[in-house]
Protein backbone atom coordinates (compact mmCIF):
# COMPACT_ATOMS: atom_id res chain seq x y z
CA UNK A 1 0.00 0.00 0.00
CA UNK A 2 1.35 3.41 -0.96
CA UNK A 3 1.76 5.81 2.00
CA UNK A 4 0.49 9.35 2.09
CA UNK A 5 3.20 12.02 2.10
CA UNK A 6 3.55 14.30 5.11
CA UNK A 7 1.25 17.33 5.13
CA UNK A 8 -0.39 19.73 7.57
CA UNK A 9 -4.17 19.47 7.92
CA UNK A 10 -6.39 22.51 8.53
CA UNK A 11 -10.07 22.36 9.57
CA UNK A 12 -11.65 25.80 9.29
CA UNK A 13 -15.21 26.18 10.57
CA UNK A 14 -16.24 29.13 8.40
CA UNK A 15 -15.95 30.08 4.76
CA UNK A 16 -14.09 33.27 5.70
CA UNK A 17 -11.50 31.25 7.61
CA UNK A 18 -11.09 28.76 4.74
CA UNK A 19 -10.58 31.53 2.20
CA UNK A 20 -8.06 33.26 4.43
CA UNK A 21 -6.07 30.02 4.70
CA UNK A 22 -5.98 29.67 0.91
CA UNK A 23 -4.61 33.19 0.57
CA UNK A 24 -2.03 32.74 3.33
CA UNK A 25 -0.79 29.32 2.23
CA UNK A 26 -0.89 29.99 -1.51
CA UNK A 27 0.41 27.31 -3.88
CA UNK A 28 1.43 25.07 -0.99
CA UNK A 29 -2.23 24.34 -0.16
CA UNK A 30 -4.99 22.28 -1.71
CA UNK A 31 -8.66 22.11 -0.79
CA UNK A 32 -10.00 18.71 0.26
CA UNK A 33 -13.67 17.77 0.38
CA UNK A 34 -14.35 14.03 0.51
CA UNK A 35 -10.78 13.18 -0.48
CA UNK A 36 -11.72 10.19 -2.64
CA UNK A 37 -9.64 11.45 -5.59
CA UNK A 38 -7.13 13.82 -4.03
CA UNK A 39 -5.67 11.40 -1.47
CA UNK A 40 -4.97 8.57 -3.97
CA UNK A 41 -3.38 11.16 -6.29
CA UNK A 42 -1.15 12.30 -3.44
CA UNK A 43 -0.06 8.71 -2.82
CA UNK A 44 1.01 8.49 -6.47
CA UNK A 45 2.92 11.76 -6.28
CA UNK A 46 0.60 13.47 -8.78
CA UNK A 47 -0.05 16.37 -6.40
CA UNK A 48 2.27 17.31 -3.55
CA UNK A 49 0.63 19.88 -1.26
CA UNK A 50 2.24 20.81 2.02
CA UNK A 51 -1.16 21.79 3.44
CA UNK A 52 -4.68 20.44 3.06
CA UNK A 53 -7.55 22.79 3.85
CA UNK A 54 -10.57 20.66 4.68
CA UNK A 55 -14.09 21.94 4.02
CA UNK A 56 -15.79 19.22 6.07
CA UNK A 57 -16.45 21.48 9.08
CA UNK A 58 -17.31 24.69 7.20
CA UNK A 59 -20.82 25.65 8.19
CA UNK A 60 -23.56 25.91 5.56
CA UNK A 61 -21.95 24.03 2.67
CA UNK A 62 -23.93 20.78 2.97
CA UNK A 63 -27.60 21.30 2.14
CA UNK A 64 -30.36 20.65 -0.36
CA UNK A 65 -33.08 23.29 -0.71
CA UNK A 66 -35.95 23.32 -3.19
CA UNK A 67 -37.82 26.52 -4.11
CA UNK A 68 -40.38 27.32 -6.78
CA UNK A 69 -37.59 28.27 -9.18
CA UNK A 70 -34.48 26.25 -8.26
CA UNK A 71 -32.97 23.21 -6.64
CA UNK A 72 -30.02 24.57 -4.65
CA UNK A 73 -27.28 22.25 -3.44
CA UNK A 74 -24.36 23.00 -1.17
CA UNK A 75 -20.99 22.00 -2.57
CA UNK A 76 -20.23 19.74 0.42
CA UNK A 77 -23.45 17.74 0.04
CA UNK A 78 -22.66 14.04 -0.22
CA UNK A 79 -23.22 12.45 -3.61
CA UNK A 80 -25.25 9.66 -2.02
CA UNK A 81 -27.62 12.19 -0.44
CA UNK A 82 -28.20 13.94 -3.78
CA UNK A 83 -28.79 10.67 -5.62
CA UNK A 84 -31.37 9.57 -3.05
CA UNK A 85 -33.17 12.89 -2.60
CA UNK A 86 -36.73 12.65 -3.98
CA UNK A 87 -36.94 16.32 -5.02
CA UNK A 88 -33.66 16.14 -6.94
CA UNK A 89 -34.92 12.99 -8.66
CA UNK A 90 -38.19 14.74 -9.52
CA UNK A 91 -36.85 18.07 -10.79
CA UNK A 92 -33.32 17.18 -11.96
CA UNK A 93 -33.24 13.44 -12.68
CA UNK A 94 -30.07 13.69 -14.81
CA UNK A 95 -28.20 15.02 -11.76
CA UNK A 96 -29.66 12.36 -9.44
CA UNK A 97 -28.64 9.65 -11.89
CA UNK A 98 -25.18 11.14 -12.44
CA UNK A 99 -24.37 11.42 -8.73
CA UNK A 100 -25.72 7.90 -8.24
CA UNK A 101 -23.29 6.62 -10.89
CA UNK A 102 -20.10 7.97 -9.30
CA UNK A 103 -17.73 5.25 -8.08
CA UNK A 104 -19.17 2.76 -5.62
CA UNK A 105 -21.38 3.21 -2.53
CA UNK A 106 -18.43 4.10 -0.27
CA UNK A 107 -17.23 6.76 -2.74
CA UNK A 108 -20.69 8.34 -2.88
CA UNK A 109 -21.00 8.38 0.91
CA UNK A 110 -17.64 10.18 1.18
CA UNK A 111 -17.55 12.16 -2.06
CA UNK A 112 -19.20 15.56 -2.42
CA UNK A 113 -20.88 17.44 -5.23
CA UNK A 114 -18.21 20.16 -5.23
CA UNK A 115 -15.42 17.62 -5.29
CA UNK A 116 -16.95 15.84 -8.26
CA UNK A 117 -17.66 19.06 -10.15
CA UNK A 118 -14.00 20.08 -9.72
CA UNK A 119 -12.55 16.60 -10.26
CA UNK A 120 -9.10 16.54 -11.84
CA UNK A 121 -8.82 15.29 -15.41
CA UNK A 122 -7.54 11.76 -15.99
CA UNK A 123 -5.24 10.08 -18.49
CA UNK A 124 -3.78 6.60 -18.84
CA UNK A 125 -0.31 8.19 -18.97
CA UNK A 126 -0.87 10.38 -15.90
CA UNK A 127 -2.84 8.38 -13.33
CA UNK A 128 -0.03 5.96 -12.58
CA UNK A 129 2.64 5.51 -9.91
CA UNK A 130 5.75 7.69 -9.96
CA UNK A 131 7.91 4.77 -11.08
CA UNK A 132 5.58 3.99 -14.02
CA UNK A 133 5.56 7.63 -15.13
CA UNK A 134 9.32 8.00 -14.68
CA UNK A 135 9.96 4.99 -16.94
CA UNK A 136 7.90 6.65 -19.67
CA UNK A 137 9.59 10.02 -19.31
CA UNK A 138 6.59 11.66 -17.56
CA UNK A 139 4.06 13.75 -19.54
CA UNK A 140 2.77 17.29 -20.09
CA UNK A 141 0.42 17.11 -17.13
CA UNK A 142 3.12 16.27 -14.60
CA UNK A 143 6.90 16.66 -14.71
CA UNK A 144 7.36 16.06 -18.45
CA UNK A 145 7.33 17.94 -21.76
CA UNK A 146 5.68 15.46 -24.14
CA UNK A 147 2.10 14.32 -24.69
CA UNK A 148 1.90 10.56 -25.22
CA UNK A 149 -1.67 10.78 -26.55
CA UNK A 150 -1.13 13.29 -29.37
CA UNK A 151 2.26 13.04 -31.07
CA UNK A 152 4.10 16.37 -30.74
CA UNK A 153 1.05 17.73 -28.92
CA UNK A 154 1.54 21.03 -27.12
CA UNK A 155 -1.64 20.85 -25.04
CA UNK A 156 -2.70 18.32 -22.41
CA UNK A 157 -5.71 16.25 -23.50
CA UNK A 158 -6.38 14.42 -20.23
CA UNK A 159 -10.10 13.65 -20.03
CA UNK A 160 -12.82 15.17 -17.88
CA UNK A 161 -13.97 12.19 -15.82
CA UNK A 162 -16.65 13.52 -13.51
CA UNK A 163 -20.28 12.51 -13.93
CA UNK A 164 -21.91 15.63 -12.49
CA UNK A 165 -20.35 17.98 -15.08
CA UNK A 166 -22.31 16.94 -18.19
CA UNK A 167 -25.53 16.68 -16.17
CA UNK A 168 -25.16 20.22 -14.76
CA UNK A 169 -24.36 21.62 -18.21
CA UNK A 170 -27.40 19.92 -19.72
CA UNK A 171 -29.58 21.29 -16.90
CA UNK A 172 -28.26 24.87 -17.36
CA UNK A 173 -27.03 25.00 -13.76
CA UNK A 174 -25.20 27.94 -12.19
CA UNK A 175 -22.13 27.48 -9.98
CA UNK A 176 -21.39 29.92 -7.14
CA UNK A 177 -17.72 30.62 -6.41
CA UNK A 178 -16.56 32.53 -3.32
CA UNK A 179 -13.24 34.36 -2.91
CA UNK A 180 -11.89 36.96 -0.48
CA UNK A 181 -13.13 39.67 -2.88
CA UNK A 182 -16.70 38.36 -3.05
CA UNK A 183 -18.79 35.82 -4.95
CA UNK A 184 -19.47 35.22 -8.61
CA UNK A 185 -21.84 32.96 -10.51
CA UNK A 186 -20.61 30.92 -13.48
CA UNK A 187 -22.88 28.94 -15.83
CA UNK A 188 -21.92 25.27 -15.77
CA UNK A 189 -21.51 25.46 -19.55
CA UNK A 190 -18.71 28.02 -19.05
CA UNK A 191 -17.01 26.41 -16.06
CA UNK A 192 -14.82 23.93 -17.97
CA UNK A 193 -11.95 24.71 -20.34
CA UNK A 194 -10.15 22.55 -22.95
CA UNK A 195 -6.93 22.52 -20.90
CA UNK A 196 -6.21 19.13 -19.33
CA UNK A 197 -3.75 20.71 -16.90
CA UNK A 198 -6.42 22.84 -15.20
CA UNK A 199 -9.78 22.36 -16.85
CA UNK A 200 -11.96 24.76 -14.84
CA UNK A 201 -12.16 28.54 -14.53
CA UNK A 202 -12.03 28.31 -10.73
CA UNK A 203 -9.14 30.38 -9.40
CA UNK A 204 -6.75 29.16 -6.70
CA UNK A 205 -8.26 31.59 -4.17
CA UNK A 206 -11.86 30.50 -4.86
CA UNK A 207 -14.11 27.88 -3.28
CA UNK A 208 -17.14 26.39 -5.00
CA UNK A 209 -19.91 26.92 -2.46
CA UNK A 210 -23.19 25.94 -4.09
CA UNK A 211 -24.91 24.81 -7.27
CA UNK A 212 -28.28 26.07 -8.50
CA UNK A 213 -30.32 23.99 -10.92
CA UNK A 214 -33.37 25.75 -12.40
CA UNK A 215 -36.80 24.13 -12.13
CA UNK A 216 -38.52 24.25 -15.50
CA UNK A 217 -42.07 23.12 -16.20
CA UNK A 218 -42.14 20.52 -18.95
CA UNK A 219 -38.49 19.54 -18.52
CA UNK A 220 -37.22 15.97 -18.55
CA UNK A 221 -33.63 14.82 -18.34
CA UNK A 222 -31.53 11.67 -18.16
CA UNK A 223 -27.93 10.52 -17.71
CA UNK A 224 -26.09 7.47 -19.04
CA UNK A 225 -22.61 6.16 -18.29
CA UNK A 226 -20.30 3.67 -19.97
CA UNK A 227 -17.60 2.02 -17.83
CA UNK A 228 -15.75 -1.26 -17.54
CA UNK A 229 -17.66 -2.40 -14.46
CA UNK A 230 -21.03 -1.37 -13.15
CA UNK A 231 -19.46 0.20 -10.07
CA UNK A 232 -16.28 1.97 -8.94
CA UNK A 233 -14.86 2.75 -12.40
CA UNK A 234 -14.50 6.20 -13.93
CA UNK A 235 -16.43 6.75 -17.17
CA UNK A 236 -15.14 5.65 -20.53
CA UNK A 237 -17.98 7.79 -21.84
CA UNK A 238 -21.01 9.51 -20.35
CA UNK A 239 -23.87 11.62 -21.64
CA UNK A 240 -26.63 13.82 -20.26
CA UNK A 241 -29.73 14.86 -22.19
CA UNK A 242 -32.44 17.40 -21.44
CA UNK A 243 -35.67 18.07 -23.34
CA UNK A 244 -38.01 20.98 -22.52
CA UNK A 245 -41.56 20.88 -23.84
CA UNK A 246 -44.28 23.53 -23.98
CA UNK A 247 -47.75 23.03 -22.56
CA UNK A 248 -48.97 21.59 -25.88
CA UNK A 249 -46.18 19.00 -25.97
CA UNK A 250 -44.03 20.60 -28.65
CA UNK A 251 -40.26 20.89 -28.14
CA UNK A 252 -38.98 24.17 -26.71
CA UNK A 253 -35.29 23.28 -26.34
CA UNK A 254 -32.88 20.36 -26.26
CA UNK A 255 -29.40 19.91 -24.77
CA UNK A 256 -27.13 16.89 -25.17
CA UNK A 257 -23.70 16.81 -23.50
CA UNK A 258 -21.09 14.07 -23.96
CA UNK A 259 -18.02 13.77 -21.76
CA UNK A 260 -14.93 11.68 -20.92
CA UNK A 261 -13.59 12.50 -24.39
CA UNK A 262 -11.30 15.45 -23.66
CA UNK A 263 -10.73 17.99 -20.90
CA UNK A 264 -14.10 19.71 -21.41
CA UNK A 265 -17.54 18.10 -21.79
CA UNK A 266 -18.84 18.51 -25.34
CA UNK A 267 -22.19 20.08 -26.13
CA UNK A 268 -23.61 18.38 -29.21
CA UNK A 269 -24.77 20.71 -31.98
CA UNK A 270 -27.62 19.41 -34.15
CA UNK A 271 -27.31 19.76 -37.91
CA UNK A 272 -30.46 21.92 -37.86
CA UNK A 273 -32.63 23.51 -35.14
CA UNK A 274 -35.03 20.93 -33.71
CA UNK A 275 -37.84 22.76 -31.93
CA UNK A 276 -41.58 22.89 -32.30
CA UNK A 277 -43.68 19.97 -33.45
CA UNK A 278 -40.82 17.52 -34.02
CA UNK A 279 -41.35 13.77 -33.77
CA UNK A 280 -39.40 12.32 -30.87
CA UNK A 281 -37.87 9.58 -33.00
CA UNK A 282 -36.59 12.17 -35.49
CA UNK A 283 -35.16 14.21 -32.63
CA UNK A 284 -33.29 11.22 -31.23
CA UNK A 285 -31.96 10.12 -34.62
CA UNK A 286 -30.68 13.59 -35.46
CA UNK A 287 -28.80 14.09 -32.18
CA UNK A 288 -27.39 10.56 -32.20
CA UNK A 289 -25.82 11.07 -35.62
CA UNK A 290 -24.62 14.57 -34.72
CA UNK A 291 -22.97 13.21 -31.57
CA UNK A 292 -21.25 10.45 -33.51
CA UNK A 293 -19.82 12.92 -36.01
CA UNK A 294 -18.67 15.43 -33.41
CA UNK A 295 -17.31 13.08 -30.72
CA UNK A 296 -13.93 11.48 -31.39
CA UNK A 297 -12.42 9.74 -28.36
CA UNK A 298 -8.64 9.85 -27.93
CA UNK A 299 -6.29 7.25 -26.48
CA UNK A 300 -6.24 9.15 -23.17
CA UNK A 301 -8.27 6.41 -21.48
CA UNK A 302 -7.36 2.74 -21.33
CA UNK A 303 -9.81 1.34 -23.86
CA UNK A 304 -10.32 0.91 -27.60
CA UNK A 305 -11.09 4.31 -29.14
CA UNK A 306 -13.07 2.90 -32.10
CA UNK A 307 -15.34 1.00 -29.70
CA UNK A 308 -15.79 4.07 -27.53
CA UNK A 309 -16.77 6.10 -30.57
CA UNK A 310 -19.28 3.45 -31.69
CA UNK A 311 -20.73 3.54 -28.17
CA UNK A 312 -21.36 7.29 -28.47
CA UNK A 313 -24.43 6.42 -30.53
CA UNK A 314 -25.65 3.94 -27.93
CA UNK A 315 -25.07 6.11 -24.85
CA UNK A 316 -26.56 9.26 -26.37
CA UNK A 317 -29.59 7.38 -27.69
CA UNK A 318 -30.30 5.83 -24.30
CA UNK A 319 -30.16 9.17 -22.52
CA UNK A 320 -32.12 11.11 -25.11
CA UNK A 321 -34.85 8.50 -25.53
CA UNK A 322 -35.59 8.74 -21.83
CA UNK A 323 -35.41 12.54 -21.79
CA UNK A 324 -37.69 12.73 -24.82
CA UNK A 325 -40.01 10.07 -23.33
CA UNK A 326 -39.63 7.66 -26.25
CA UNK A 327 -40.60 4.08 -25.36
Amino acid sequence: MLPLPVFQHHSPTSLVEALALLVRLGDAARLVAGGTDLLPNMKHGLVEPEHLVSLSRVDGLASIAVSDTHVELGAMTKLADIAAHPEVGRHAPALAEATGAVGGPHHRRMGTLGGNVCLDTRCVYYNQTYFWREALGFCLKKDGSACHVVASGKNCVAAASNDSGPALIALAAELELASPSGTRSVPAAEFYTPDGLANTVKRADEILTRVRVPRVVGRKSAFEKLRRRGAIDYPLLNAAARVDRTSDGSIASVEVVVSALAARPKRVKPTRPLVGNVAAEALVASYVEAAYKQCRPLTNLDNDTDWRRDMVRVVVERALRRAAAVD
